[in-house]
């Protein structure tokens, strides 16, 4: 079993800046891409971003050039850096994580707790 806690989030006026973390702990286990969800009220979760192990990423176009998402692999942690924040980023944002449990043998998917970031106008 795989826990992902989750840090970071708050209110921020738009423009401003947050930073998200997303720690993942249990044993026998290896991740494969950690990313960031999020979930808007009414609306589908939708990816925000996502980080392979080796480094690769893929943003949704609404937050390229302004969101980055970054690994500690040593850590087991990921981490979404925003800036440039707009009202419609606001939302409850998931951190999300594809793992392969030595003991299950298969890959397992996992979610963080969630976190709320609401941006105002």
């Amino acid at each position: 079993q795989v826990q992902l806690v989750q840090s970071g989030g708050g209110l921020v006026q738009a423009g401003g800046s947050l930073r998200l973390s997303c720690a993942a702990s249990g044993i026998n286990f290896s991740i494969n891409t950690m990313g960031w969800y999020r979930q808007a009220p009414g609306k589908q979760r939708e990816l925000v971003a996502r980080i392979t192990s080796d480094g690769s990423t893929n943003y949704a176009d609404s937050v390229k050039g302004r969101f980055t998402i970054s690994r500690d692999n040593a850590k087991n942690t990921v981490y979404l850096q925003m800036n440039s924040l707009k009202p419609e980023d606001t939302a409850v944002y998931y951190c999300n994580a594809l793992c392969f449990s030595y003991t299950a043998s298969r890959f397992q998917q996992y979610w963080g707790q969630g976190t709320q970031v609401t941006v105002s106008s």
